[in-house]
């Protein structure tokens, strides 16, 4: 097939697998598809986090069958969703890559298409999301984050996204580390956008059913809120200063016992010191977690400034 009307740009594609089986395979076959059908140079890089099924000798005997130009990236050990798409994505060549969390598609292969031309209209980031806002502990993760960080382009369950190169060359620059890259994307200051669409029922996706996936799932959540939020210092902070005032409360009543009676001898004096003790300790406590706070951005935030992007203007 020749190469009229294919995009040019170079595309990479870097989809997590752990135990999919099937759905790998399924996977790889409706992504060749579409990248066959639009683009001149493309390559597919699969991240093994450590499967224990057959799913990479389904794609293997796939691939070599048809040349399906395919990568597969090996995870010495079960390692995470995060860890294993830095690994995958720090080999991507491409123009733009795709980022795919999981190789189960409750969206029709066209949606790829959508999404990447979308990011043609001027976006770095464009991310597909499934209307409903996925399970009951995605929607209140979210929730938390969103209400507790800065970004301007709220965070989502997403199935799937397209990244420009200048979305990873500024993370990078950004921090050494990726811990949670849809965090770090919505950080970077460029330009994004999401596209809602309807998932099909018989392909419903299940994720997070294995268990080590829920174990690493529920243990970046609670990194990313104390990474990326200010949900661990305004939590922290709150119960500090409500201890702070329930220990004011106490000398106050202490006080007005003495006054109003003849309390237990000593008994006075031996609660004020408390009070006065636990005061000071909660005082402390707060300044502390203000610090580490200013400490965390300095170290791990560290940043100077975010352009979107610059317009120049003929004089």
């Amino acid at each position: 097939m020749g190469f009229t009307n294919k995009e040019d740009n170079f595309m990479s594609v870097v989809a997590y697998v752990h135990n999919d089986g099937q759905d790998a395979l399924t996977f790889v076959k409706n992504v060749s598809e579409v990248l066959d059908e639009n683009f001149k140079k493309y390559e597919i890089i699969l991240v093994d986090d450590a499967s224990e099924d057959n799913g990479m000798d389904l794609v293997r005997q796939h691939a070599e069958g048809c040349g399906c130009m395919v990568q597969i990236v090996h995870m010495s050990y079960f390692q995470g969703v995060e860890l294993a798409m830095n690994a995958g994505v720090s080999l991507a060549i491409g123009d733009f890559v795709l980022e795919f969390d999981s190789v189960q598609m409750d969206y029709e292969p066209g949606l790829i298409m959508e999404v990447y031309n979308r990011s043609l209209q001027g976006y770095d980031i464009v991310s597909a999301a499934p209307e409903g806002g996925g399970a009951v502990s995605s929607r209140l993760f979210y929730s938390l984050f969103n209400h507790f960080s800065k970004v301007k382009h709220k965070l989502r369950t997403e199935r799937f996204r397209v990244l420009s190169r200048r979305v990873l060359n500024r993370i990078h620059s950004m921090s050494k580390t990726v811990p949670y890259r849809k965090a770090l994307y919505m950080n970077s200051g460029l330009a994004c956008d999401t596209l809602l669409y309807s998932p099909n029922e018989k392909q419903k996706c299940t994720l997070g059913g294995d268990i080590a996936q829920n174990v690493f799932r529920r243990r970046m959540a609670i990194d990313s809120l104390i990474l990326f939020t200010d949900f661990g210092y305004k939590t922290a902070f709150g119960l500090s200063c409500f201890m702070l005032i329930l220990t004011a409360l106490l000398a106050v009543y202490t006080l007005c016992v003495y006054s109003m009676s003849i309390p237990v001898e000593g008994w006075t004096s031996t609660v004020l010191i408390l009070c006065f003790g636990f005061c000071g300790i909660f005082s402390v406590a707060t300044i502390i977690i203000k610090y580490l706070d200013v400490l965390m951005g300095l170290v791990f935030k560290k940043r100077t400034y975010t352009v979107e992007s610059i317009e120049k203007l003929k004089a």
